[in-house]
This record gives structure tokens, C-alpha cells and sequence, in this order.
């Protein structure tokens, strides 16, 4: 992806995935469905993005 920041939003519940993925949710500081964060865009967040595509939405945040 991109070296910066990226806001993560959780668009999809977690009811009924794996109690790994449900953990990943929860350390991307990620509660409610609509909820959003903004991470780094390391290698390890990425990873974690990977894991859980199916359940948020992605996307660049400007430095402006």
C-alpha cells in the first residue's frame, strides 16, 4: 500500500467469526460497527488489515 496513514472503519459485525479475527478487530482499536481509527500503515497493520478485509473498509488519510 502506501507509507502514511490510513483510516480503518469497521463496516461488518464480528458475530460469528473466529475468535482470532474478533481479536484482531478489537487491537486495531476497533469497537462498534461505524467506528474508525487512524493507524500507521506499518507492515504489521497491514497484516492485521489482511486477516480481517471481509469486515472494514480501508482508506488513505491526506496529510493536509
Amino acid at each position: 500500500m502506501m507509507a502514511g496513514q490510513i483510516r480503518v472503519r469497521l463496516i461488518r459485525s464480528t458475530i460469528g467469526c473466529l475468535p482470532k479475527q474478533r481479536a484482531t478487530v478489537r487491537s486495531l482499536g476497533l469497537r462498534k460497527i461505524g467506528s474508525s481509527v487512524v493507524q500507521e500503515a506499518s507492515p504489521s497493520i497491514l497484516g492485521m488489515l489482511k486477516v480481517v478485509s471481509h469486515l472494514v473498509s480501508v482508506e488513505e488519510v491526506s496529510n493536509s
